[in-house]
């Protein structure tokens, strides 16, 4: 299924000649790269901050945390600088949308801030995005040595969808990891979810881990054994590991390898360690209700972190409605692909 997306307007259609086009594909250009340059900014900026915020505060449980955990629990709304401004008008070919609401949910590491640029793209669009927080995770306040299961992981997804109102449902995007939180709201919470997106996502069947994915592609043996440099023990080396966190050169090489420069150096100064436990436990997922959820599911073809053969595994296993592909997209579409996985994400709204 391809990214047949388009819509233009009638001042698009009666241009006036090839010098004309020129001129305004040209100022179009600079104003995107002023506007992306601004983004850019306010990014690393706020990331900047929560970094210092959290050496502040840190009591020194996890040497190797990046990111603030000093910030109340939250998810991004109006009021983010990652978040919209008052919602735009739909363009005429964008009217049958019948979900306007989108809500992110990040994978391992990230937070709420991997995704302005889908925030502000969507906004564009004059959709609804709401980007959260996991437990443990951004600037959310929770100590993730004290998130053990998936349930404390996806707690911020499940309130936000339980406030909603009645008769409101979303459009729920879950990257990598975070695919695991979405297949848990939708066996918790199946009425609030329209359509429910895997972006590069853990899309498990019932009994399988999170970890089970990452486990076949990584090796699992030598990167979380005892001794392992990336296992984070939260309380103390005689209790079980509680964390995880890849070194920023394994990082660069496994999620970031087409990301621009800027937005690797925003991640690297705000992802956090990956909770274990709830990357260990097993779902519980049943044919009522998470097999009567619309899935689809967004490949992503030059990912090195969840390689085309494992994610084509997952959607052989356990089929999802529709399949999406970006081509060039690393793990991280959200900054290394963000037009394409924009588009597609339009494309999955005007599914009837």
């Amino acid at each position: 299924m391809g990214n047949k997306f388009t819509c233009m307007s009638k001042k698009d259609i009666k241009s006036g000649g090839i010098g004309s086009r020129s001129k305004r594909g040209n100022l179009s250009k600079r104003r995107s790269s002023i506007d992306e340059e601004l983004l850019h900014k306010q990014a690393l900026a706020m990331a900047i901050h929560q970094h210092q915020l959290s050496q502040r505060f840190d009591n020194g449980s996890m040497s190797r945390r990046l990111g603030s955990t000093s910030s109340r629990r939250r998810a991004t709304t109006l009021s983010d600088p990652f978040a919209a401004t008052d919602a735009k008008p739909l363009p005429e070919c964008l009217e049958n949308i019948k979900t306007k609401k989108f809500v992110l949910a990040h994978g391992e590491g990230f937070g709420a801030w991997c995704w302005y640029k889908s925030i502000a793209l969507l906004e564009e669009s004059g959709l609804l995005p709401v980007a959260l927080d996991l437990a443990g995770c951004g600037i959310d306040t929770t100590d993730a040595k004290n998130v053990t299961t998936l349930a404390e992981y996806s707690k911020p997804l499940i309130d936000f969808l339980q406030n909603l109102p009645e008769d409101e449902k979303v459009i729920l995007v879950g990257h990598s990891s975070g695919g695991a939180c979405i297949s848990y709201a939708l066996e918790h919470l199946p009425d609030k979810i329209s359509k429910a997106v895997y972006l590069c996502g853990t899309m498990i069947a019932d009994g399988q881990r999170p970890f089970d994915v990452f486990a076949e592609e990584l090796g699992s043996a030598e990167l979380f054994s005892p001794d392992s440099k990336y296992v984070i023990y939260g309380n103390g080396q005689n209790k079980p590991p509680t964390g995880f966190m890849f070194e920023k050169q394994h990082l660069q090489g496994l999620y970031f390898n087409h990301s621009p420069t800027k937005d690797v150096a925003l991640a690297m100064v705000s992802m956090r360690p990956i909770p274990l436990g709830p990357m260990m436990e097993k779902l519980s997922l049943s044919a009522e209700k998470y097999g009567m959820g619309r899935r689809f599911y967004v490949q992503t073809l030059d990912d090195n972190a969840l390689s085309p053969d494992v994610q084509e595994k997952l959607v052989r296993e356990n089929p999802p409605e529709g399949v999406f592909k970006i081509k060039g997209s690393d793990h991280c579409p959200f900054f290394s692909k963000p037009q394409a996985l924009h588009k597609i994400l339009l494309e999955i709204a005007q599914i009837a």
